[in-house]
Order: C-alpha cells, then sequence, then structure tokens
C-alpha cells in the first residue's frame, strides 16, 4: 500500500514523539482493491489533545474531541485523526453514548462495522488485519465485525451502509450479516433524513443496484415506504415483461448512474399500483400514473430533505415520463422551448431505461428516442429559433408597428413564434413583421 506524500510528516511526526499511527478504514480496503482512495483517516495511540500539540504548526479542527477526532490540514488536505478508543451503548442510534480511550489497535478496529473496514496500515508494519477483512475482499464478500445485530443496532445507518457497499463495490452478503440486516431494519426509523439520503444516492449509483433493489425491498422500504406497493404489481401488458417492481430496477440500472436520473427511475412508476385496473381482455392499465409517482416522489424526497434541485428534477421527470415525443423538428422545438435543453436531455435518457426495461415489443422506440435525440441536437447545433428570446423581433417592434401594449404583445410573438417553429417564414426581422401585418388580427 503507497501512502500519498502529504502523510509521511503525519507519520513520522507522531513516530519521533513515540506514538503509534495507522491509516485505517476504507482507506486500506480501497487501496488493497487498486482504488486510489478520496480521503485517508488515521488512528492513533496519542490522544487528542497530544494531537493537537504534536501539529500545533498544521492548521487544526477539533473536529470531536470527545470522541477523540481532530481533523488537520496537511498541503490542503484534510486528515481526519482519531485516538483508539472502545465505545459505550448507542442510546440516540447513531453516537456511543461515551468513549474511553484505548492503547489497543485491534480494540479500536474491534468496533468497525465491516471487516473490510477494519483493517490499518503503517508504513513500518503494513497491514492489519484482525479480522479477516483481506480474505473477505478476495472472496468479495461484506461481513460485520463481531455481533452483527449489535453492529446495526448501535447505529442503524450501518444497514444502508451495508446495501450501498454490496451494490457499490459488487460484494455479496455474509448470511449471518443478511439475517441481522432483516431482524434490525425497523431501526432505521431513527436514523435522520439526511444521512438516509447520503447513503441512497450512493447505493442507487451502484453498479449492482438492480440485484439490491430486487433483494432488498423490504428494508429500503422502510425508508422509503412508497416503493413498497410497486413489489409484487403485476403488469399484465404485451410492452411488459416484468411487474413493477422488477421493471423499476431493470429501469434504474439502465439510466447512467447520475443521482437524479436513478432517483427519477426509481420513482417513475411507482404511482402504478394505485392507478393499476384491468380491462375486459385481462389487460392492465394504468392511467395517470405519473402524477402520481411525482406526488410520491416529492414526499419521500421532502422527507429525506434531499436538495431542492433534485427533487424539483425527479418530480419533472416522473410527470413528463410517459410523455408521448414526436421525432419532428417543430414538435423537439416546441419540446424545447417548453422544458429547455437539459431536461429533454434528462428526460431522453429517461425514455430509453424506460424502454430497455420493457419488453421486447417496446425497443423499436428506441430508435424513435434517438431521432429526437439528433434532432435537439440538429436545433441547438443551428442555434434554431425555438422560444421568444430567439425571435428576431422584439416587443418593442411590435409596439413600433402599432400594436397596443399588453398581452396583446405577447401573443402577437406566440403567434410569430409558432409560424417560425412551424416553418411557414423564416426568423428574419422583416419576414417576421410582414406576417404580421399581414396575418395578425391586431394591426
Amino acid at each position: 500500500m503507497t501512502l500519498p506524500p502529504y502523510l509521511s510528516p503525519l507519520f513520522q511526526r507522531f513516530a519521533h514523539a513515540g506514538y503509534r499511527c495507522y491509516a485505517v478504514g476504507g482507506c486500506v480496503r480501497d487501496s488493497i482493491m487498486g482504488i486510489v482512495p478520496q480521503d485517508y483517516d488515521l488512528c492513533t495511540d496519542a490522544k487528542p489533545e497530544t494531537t493537537l500539540s504534536l501539529f500545533s504548526d498544521y492548521r487544526c479542527i477539533p473536529t470531536g474531541l470527545r470522541h477523540g477526532t481532530v481533523t488537520v490540514l496537511a498541503q490542503g488536505h484534510p486528515v481526519e485523526i482519531t485516538t483508539f478508543r472502545t465505545e459505550g451503548s448507542y442510546t440516540d442510534g447513531r453516537r456511543p453514548d461515551w468513549v474511553s480511550f484505548t492503547p489497543s489497535l485491534e480494540q479500536d478496529l474491534s468496533r468497525r462495522d465491516f471487516t473490510v473496514n477494519a483493517m490499518a496500515f503503517s508504513p513500518e508494519e503494513g497491514i492489519l488485519d484482525p479480522f479477516g477483512g483481506q480474505t473477505d475482499l478476495k472472496q468479495g464478500l461484506l461481513r460485520c465485525v463481531g455481533n452483527p445485530a449489535k453492529r446495526f443496532s448501535e447505529d442503524a445507518l450501518r444497514i444502508l451502509r451495508c446495501l450501498r457497499f454490496s451494490s457499490v463495490l459488487g460484494f455479496s452478503i455474509h448470511p449471518d450479516t443478511a439475517r441481522a440486516l432483516n431482524q434490525t431494519a425497523s431501526r432505521l426509523n431513527v436514523v435522520s433524513g439526511e444521512r438516509v439520503a447520503a447513503e441512497l444516492k450512493k447505493l442507487l449509483c451502484g453498479k449492482e443496484v438492480r440485484r439490491i433493489l430486487l433483494d432488498w425491498p423490504q428494508v429500503l422500504g422502510v425508508v422509503l415506504p412508497e416503493l413498497l406497493p410497486m413489489v409484487g404489481c403485476p403488469q399484465h401488458t404485451p410492452y411488459h415483461k416484468y411487474d413493477v417492481w422488477g421493471h423499476t430496477a431493470a429501469a434504474v440500472e439502465a439510466i447512467p448512474p447520475k443521482p437524479e436520473l436513478r432517483l427519477a427511475m426509481l420513482f417513475h412508476d411507482a404511482g402504478k399500483p394505485a392507478c393499476a385496473f384491468t380491462d375486459e381482455a385481462g389487460i392492465d392499465h394504468f392511467y395517470g400514473h405519473g402524477k402520481v409517482s411525482a406526488q410520491l416522489a416529492q414526499t419521500a424526497l421532502t422527507r429525506l430533505k434531499w436538495d431542492k434541485a433534485t427533487l424539483e428534477t425527479v418530480v419533472d421527470l416522473c410527470l413528463l415520463h410517459d410523455r408521448v415525443l414526436v421525432p419532428t423538428l417543430p414538435a423537439v422545438k416546441r419540446l424545447l422551448r417548453k422544458i429547455g435543453p437539459e431536461r429533454l436531455d434528462q428526460l431522453l435518457y429517461v425514455k430509453e431505461a424506460d424502454t430497455l426495461a420493457q419488453s421486447d415489443l417496446a425497443l423499436p422506440r428506441m430508435e424513435q428516442h434517438q431521432q429526437i435525440r439528433r434532432l435537439a441536437q440538429q436545433i441547438l447545433q443551428e442555434q434554431s429559433c425555438f422560444s421568444r428570446k430567439d425571435l428576431a423581433v422584439t416587443g418593442k417592434d411590435l409596439l413600433a408597428e402599432g400594436l397596443p401594449a399588453g398581452p396583446t404583445v405577447g401573443k402577437a410573438l406566440e403567434v410569430l413564434l409558432n409560424a417560425v417553429i412551424d416553418g411557414k417564414i423564416s426568423n428574419q426581422r422583416e419576414v417576421l413583421l410582414q406576417y404580421l401585418r399581414e396575418e395578425s388580427p391586431w394591426t
């Protein structure tokens, strides 16, 4: 394991002062897997006050002195340094009621969540792995350190962290850990919405998100009960080969791994169970489900305190996802005008993922989506007129033509814009004014 150069002075300073220091947790795991860690956490037998004293010439932030943590800025990189510790019970389901500092690295590692996160490294001693994390890494296995139910009861967020690691790393979950996941899932109710959202964001963007959604809906349903009615909800229609939940899981996997897009696919059909009815031929229909899906998404993401921009994007895409799109220049221009280039690009990803998660009968729609994408690119590259701000005339020009001030000017601009979009006239100032003189009832 190779450490970045900015960490070497930290290790050296602890060693010269007679203290031990180790890189610990995710950075060790990622390095063994050949992944460059995003950040590094250190642990030491030095008390937090000693760490502050040792690095008095550095900028230090007393992140959590009561729990033994100091953040040291090393060449601009924040490095959390925590004293070896043992912990008391977790009454609030998040933080230990008390911590006690210990000289034992193994005791410190024994309180961590999973074996793959309970390894330490120092340049002198190499990797220390008292709980078999390296073996579990090789086997692609997530296993709790010690008693799984105890680990999850201490901090219920670990339940979602387990599913997140399984999704992101592609690891399976040890049977004992899996049983404890189900047994303790209800404790997720005590976890704050912000912490849940942070884990879900990473989970949904994992490479094996489909498997997690299909295998663990009841656990995810504790924090997102809006999803549960989709599980087992049939779709007796030639265009579907899965039930609503199976389709949802496939659609989430099929869209690019951006949180707002994955969330949109997670909720896009959430309204189907409430809207379902079966006709006399035995075909299921879900009229109006987009609106219900949007309402469910808004309720869920608001409860989890998701950021406003993501919430608005997900709600919009749920509302728009089943809209029929026509691959013609006028239709695409109107769509660009209505929702804008960025939202149209997102909507096309949603349409494509939705189609890929349906039956083969739906696949010809992919060509239509691609045609619309090409037309949108053409319109934008050519800087074609598709909104009032693109028109070669303004409201002032129309006032100069004698139109009365007020709503009439806006209506006249709409007439001109529609004529340009439909290809009746070109977007040139004199052509627009002449068309207005000849066709408009206001002149």
